[in-house]
């Protein structure tokens, strides 16, 4: 995948991982227009995706995107959830995420925390791709057990994380130094019970 297609990809993730309101409604088309020419194992969950949302009434796929992120713990988009829960640690971890958008120069605005995964895609896609490299890499944990929880609630979007998941970066002795870097600005990552999951150490936007 060239980092046009991960850009590509992780932006349209982003946007699928937004509450399916009426501006999202309006991006569906350019989604589709973009993602066509991706890498088959990007394409196809996302193609398959779109239809099965095209298909929903607006109320009902709301109703559903509710049900999903909002009403169980077990498909929490917010990556710190899984590493800090509901501890006073977790609000420090969360401005781990904004001080590394911060220094890269990319306000993600206060629609959402810092550590929803729909808003470190964008950044990863149109922020600062190597910073958003590292923060996707020291959260690749977090990242699967999310599919994993929606594969067994059987939930559609466990497909926009299968598009997420070929975007993850390979660890290299640049990803390991920003990871390092932005370290020493936030807590450590606590990693209990994600041991399947760890890893050692523009002009895209429409």
């Amino acid at each position: 995948m060239t980092p046009h297609d991960m850009a590509v990809t992780r932006l349209a993730c982003s946007w699928l991982l937004w509450y399916p309101d009426e501006a999202l409604a309006k991006r569906v088309p350019d989604i589709r227009s973009a993602i066509q020419d991706l890498p088959a194992e990007a394409t196809q969950p996302l193609t398959d995706f779109l239809a099965w949302m095209s298909a929903q009434d607006p109320l009902e796929l709301a109703k559903e995107y509710v049900q999903t992120f909002d009403m169980k713990r077990k498909a929490c988009p917010y990556l710190t959830y899984w590493t800090h829960g509901d501890t006073r640690n977790r609000g420090m971890a969360i401005l781990h995420f904004k001080q590394a958008y911060l220094a890269a120069g990319f306000d993600p605005g206060d629609a959402e925390l810092a550590d929803h995964l729909a808003v470190v895609l964008e950044f990863a896609a149109i922020g600062d791709p190597l910073t958003g490299d590292a923060l996707l890499a020291e959260h690749r944990g977090p990242i699967g057990l999310l599919r994993s929880a929606l594969e067994s609630m059987g939930s559609p979007y466990a497909l926009v994380l299968q598009a997420v998941e070929t975007t993850l970066p390979e660890m290299t002795p640049e990803i390991a130094e920003r990871m390092a870097a932005i370290a020493t600005s936030g807590p450590p990552q606590e990693l209990v019970g994600l041991e399947p999951y760890t890893i050692g150490m523009e002009g895209i936007r429409r």
